[in-house]
């Protein structure tokens, strides 16, 4: 079984069970502008991050709005989800501390605002886990390409073939086989159309992190080692 140094995980619908937030959040938008939420919507904006996802929103519905204010009126209804409501999967916490008793580099790759998921990571006790926090807006490209994860490597000190990649949609998954990462598929209910693709783009696939507390089939190097 190989074995490696680091683990970068996605957040949002990865670690954190937040995309039903961001659904909502799509609902009550759009329908201030009495508009139905597109089936695809969701999908095509979760990978890009606030900027590029308010020009998509703006291009596909003709908005005059410019993307600062639609990042301003997304950011106002996701802060208190994320404050007060937003929890960690299954299993997280438990799988988080058994890295870090091993040693572990932990970085965190994500296309949410630190703003949002830092509140959310120290309410529910897993913050400290994290050696480095990476966002899209520090990268030049969204999460179909492996920018984001190189960063993430890098800062933890390591090479992409020594890390492990956890993702819950396929655009992170094969922008990190990109970049040489092994990759783990998560199941969110949100993605479960794309489980089957999801399934064959990954090294491994999970449905629950308790999986892999109870079978290992991702290992790492225990510090020193």
């Amino acid at each position: 079984m190989k074995q490696y140094r680091g683990a970068i995980f996605d957040l949002d619908g990865t670690l954190l069970d937040s995309m039903g937030v961001w659904r909502q959040i799509d609902i009550d938008f759009l329908g201030r502008r009495n508009l139905e939420v597109p089936s695809d919507y969701l999908e095509a904006i979760t990978p890009l991050g606030f900027e590029k996802a308010a020009e998509y929103t703006i291009n596909r519905f003709g908005f005059r709005d410019t993307p600062q204010k639609l990042i301003e009126e997304w950011h106002q209804m996701a802060i208190d989800a994320y404050t007060s409501q937003v929890e960690i999967k299954p299993g997280v916490g438990a799988y988080l501390a058994r890295l870090k008793g091993k040693g572990v580099k932990i970085a965190a790759a994500t296309s949410s605002d630190r703003e949002l998921f830092l509140p959310a990571l120290r309410r529910n006790r897993i913050y400290d886990y994290f050696d480095t926090f990476v966002t899209v807006r520090e990268v030049s490209r969204g999460k179909g390409y492996p920018d984001i994860y190189i960063k993430a490597a890098y800062d933890l000190g390591c090479d992409p073939e020594e890390c492990v990649v956890f993702e819950d949609i396929l655009p992170g998954i094969l922008g990190a086989k990109m970049g040489g990462f092994t990759t783990v598929g998560v199941y969110d209910e949100n993605s479960v159309h794309k489980e089957s693709v999801m399934r064959d783009a990954s090294d491994l696939y999970i449905t629950s992190f308790s999986e892999l507390l109870e079978h290992p089939e991702i290992d790492f190097y225990k510090s020193g080692d």
